[in-house]
């Protein structure tokens, strides 16, 4: 008989991995993994019971596309680079997650019998923001996916999924090396625009 929860879980590790990846290195094939990995991990979190999760792979289908066309847009018209986040965007970002999470984990509570609907909603709701600041190279949002790999990794040894779970455990210890590049990198940007402009 096929395990059909073991082979999605292999794939998502293998997809989500190439996905870090060209996250890490700013490549915009990042995104084009990001549209094929949200059905695999679709399937397989709504077989957990995870359904705050299994719905925010829509969200991630229209975010890829929105990165897409983000990190493709020419020159001429703003193409993102790797930057820190301004600070005109942390009160409305927090707030956003925080009525993402308020939302979610009703939604969970009420509606479904998902067992861990706080967890769920708050990765969830993390995503959500995490997902925008990545579409527009802000540096920080890898200390939203260190927080949001972190439970994950728990969440998903929790519910029966280990391998998923590896996965951001994986995802976890990377998402370091991925923050310290991007800052490395927004800082060589910014010295080379000021030389520029000196």
């Amino acid at each position: 008989m096929v395990d059909w929860k073991l082979i999605l879980q292999i794939a998502g590790v293998c997809l989500g991995l190439l996905y870090l990846w060209y996250e890490y290195r700013a490549d915009v094939r990042v995104w084009i993994v990001g549209l094929i990995m949200p059905f695999i991990h679709g399937v397989l979190y709504y077989t957990a019971g995870l359904y705050a999760d299994m719905t925010m792979e829509f969200y991630y289908v229209a975010a890829g596309v929105y990165g897409l066309v983000m990190w493709t847009r020419p020159k001429s018209s703003a193409q993102v680079n790797i930057s820190h986040t301004p600070r005109r965007h942390i009160a409305p970002l927090v707030l956003v997650c925080a009525a993402a999470f308020v939302v979610i984990s009703f939604v969970l509570a009420r509606h479904t019998d998902s067992t861990v609907p706080y967890w769920d909603a708050a990765t969830t709701a993390m995503s959500i923001v995490g997902m925008w600041m990545l579409s527009r190279k802000y540096v920080e949002v890898w200390l939203v996916w260190i927080a949001v790999d972190v439970i994950s990794c728990v969440l998903y040894v929790y519910k029966g999924i280990p391998y998923t779970g590896l996965l951001f455990g994986i995802y976890s210890v990377l998402a370091v090396a991925g923050y310290v590049r991007w800052l490395r990198q927004a800082r060589t940007l910014k010295q080379t625009q000021k030389t520029i402009e000196s």
